[in-house]
């Protein structure tokens, strides 16, 4: 006799709406498929991942001491969850000496494992689900912190003519409906930077509206303001941030920062926020329950280093100069190319670790007849045929027939850059129009 039991159907696995949605990131992906190339065996030139090759920027030797000196010192247990107060108050010494931002290390500042929990707990403090969130494209995971919270998107698209950043005449249309205005700068991927006058005009656009809705009672606009890359600064360029520039903006602006960037510390996971305490205290508590603390020992280490302001300095000035080496040296290899008559273009380096550069090769032919139809075909030949590996920007968000590509040089060695420019120009010499 049928048993009974065999007779039943397991339950179909299934999970949330939002987990079943959630799509991976674009350029892990890219990264993914290149690594899986250097495996096999295949020289690659990878400038995908925002990272640092350790061997050729290393942590400053002084804070490598410390994290080895607090493990030694068993300061191994659970960190309070707004983060270790020693750390809390060097980051808000670092922060009024090197930037003249004035935040209390009791209420105000919030450390956590980098900068990644830091975005995430600002969008499930300030977005309600159905509110709308203003970003510029191309720029970098908005899109995915959307999903999660159930926010709705407003992309901006920005443009080359303004270096990849959005201006107030971009925003405006919008500002009336929007909770939340996510911008970074230097930004990720551009390396570009705001200039004075169009931060400025887009906080008082934030002001304004906000005094408008002070009237109502509405929530007001926020501003997620990711400063990560704002040590690293080139040719002269200035970072500017929206509260040190306009005071008004101080309770309606979260800053994203942290170790990450600017001491060559993606892997130690330290980041930190500054904010409204009410708004501070409540990612305290989103951070607490997901448990996304910097581990204790980093903290106390990075606590002690960066209230050495003298080592810091000294580290930050040799790191730029070989960050800034690097991307000049792509930009001049760009502009060589471009003399040469090939369909290439590159915006001078400003600022982060990235450089934009434009292979404008739609609808060229390759040896093998195939046509260039878009950046992934032409990120694919680029990397077929030159072992060249780069980011389009449709993996920031951008449109896939856009030209525009992310050459990342946190693993560049400047002495391979004339092959890496050579390669690129073989590959173009053999595409035909």
């Amino acid at each position: 006799m049928e048993s009974t039991i065999a007779k039943r159907k397991a339950a179909e696995i299934k999970v949330s709406e939002m987990a079943e949605h959630l799509i991976g990131s674009e350029i892990l992906k890219i990264a993914a498929e290149v690594n899986e190339k250097i495996r096999k065996g295949e020289k690659i030139y990878n400038f995908t991942v925002g990272d640092f090759d350790s061997n050729i920027f290393p942590l400053p030797e002084e804070l490598k001491a410390d994290i080895i000196e607090a493990y030694q010192n068993n300061q191994t247990n659970y960190p309070p969850s707004d983060g270790v107060l020693a750390l809390r108050q060097a980051v808000s010494r670092y922060l009024h000496a090197t930037s003249e931002l004035q935040y209390s290390p009791s209420d105000e500042i919030i450390i956590a494992g980098g900068a990644r929990p830091i975005i995430y707990s600002a969008y499930r403090a300030l977005v309600d689900p159905g509110d709308y969130v203003l970003y510029p494209v191309p720029s970098w995971n908005n899109n995915h912190y959307i999903h999660q919270v159930g926010a709705k998107a407003i992309e901006v698209e920005a443009s080359p003519a303004n270096n990849f950043m959005p201006t107030a005449e971009d925003i405006k249309p919008h500002i009336e409906k929007v909770t939340l205005i996510s911008l970074c700068s230097p930004q990720n991927p551009t390396g570009t930077m705001f200039t004075y006058k169009g931060l400025h005009e887009i906080c008082k656009l934030i002001v304004d509206e906000n005094y408008r809705r002070g009237a109502t009672g509405q929530k007001p606009v926020y501003l997620l303001f990711d400063q990560v890359y704002c040590q690293l600064t080139f040719a002269g360029t200035t970072h500017y941030n929206p509260v040190t520039m306009f005071p008004e903006m101080r309770d309606y602006t979260v800053f994203v920062d942290g170790i990450s960037k600017f001491l060559s510390a993606t892997g130690v996971r330290v980041g930190w926020s500054m904010g409204n305490k009410k708004i501070i205290e409540r990612m305290k508590s989103i951070i607490g329950h997901v448990g996304a603390w910097a581990p204790k020992a980093e903290q106390v280490a990075v606590a002690k280093y960066i209230d050495q302001i003298p080592h810091v300095t000294r580290f930050l000035n040799r790191f730029k100069e070989n960050i800034y080496e690097r991307l000049e040296e792509f930009y001049k290899g760009f502009t060589q190319l471009k003399s040469e008559g090939f369909k290439v273009d590159a915006i001078r380096p400003q600022g982060a670790i990235y450089l934009t550069v434009n292979f404008d090769l739609a609808g060229m032919k390759t040896a093998s007849g195939d046509t260039l139809t878009d950046s992934e075909s032409i990120m694919r030949y680029l990397l077929d045929e030159a072992h060249v590996a780069l980011v389009p920007f449709y993996a920031f968000g951008g449109s896939v027939k856009s030209p525009w590509f992310r050459l990342s040089v946190g693993t560049s060695k400047v002495n391979e850059i004339p092959d890496v420019i050579n390669r690129l120009r073989q590959a173009l010499q053999q595409l035909k129009a």
